[in-house]
């Protein structure tokens, strides 16, 4: 079975809806590189071309990205600079808007992370990853 009609079906799709050009409902394909896991902080985005700053907060979080809620997402594209605030510990990225949901929020990819941010970075998905929050200091 091809990997499209699997993801359809995956997603409640039908056979019959699939093989019927233009009937089929889109479906997002997976594009990350590595699992994401729930994860809550805080988060300060700013767009690098508009010099446009605004909060909002993580959801999800992997060593390659995550996903920020909020109500005006930037454009697909758009490069950025997060910052991530979790207990006393923050991560500072550059990053690139990889999709976006209006009135939602963005999945954004890590275009740089400099060494000691990503071992915070690791610690955090590992923590998230088994489960377990971080207890702060």
């Amino acid at each position: 079975m091809p990997d499209f009609l699997r993801v359809f079906l995956f997603s409640g799709g039908s056979i019959e809806a699939a093989l019927s050009p233009g009937k089929a409902t889109p479906v997002r394909l997976e594009r990350r590189r590595t699992p994401r896991f729930a994860f809550s902080a805080s988060a300060e985005i700013t767009d690098e071309r508009e010099n446009a700053r605004t909060s909002s907060r993580v959801c999800d979080l992997s060593m390659q990205g995550c996903y920020l809620e909020m109500p005006d997402p930037f454009p697909e594209g758009t490069p950025v600079t997060v910052e991530i605030y979790k207990d006393s510990e923050f991560v500072e990225a550059h990053a690139v808007v990889a999709f976006r949901e209006p009135s939602e929020g963005m999945g954004i990819q890590f275009d740089e992370l400099p060494p000691y941010f990503a071992s915070v970075l690791a610690n955090w998905v590992k923590a998230a990853k088994n489960g377990h929050r971080k207890k702060p200091n």
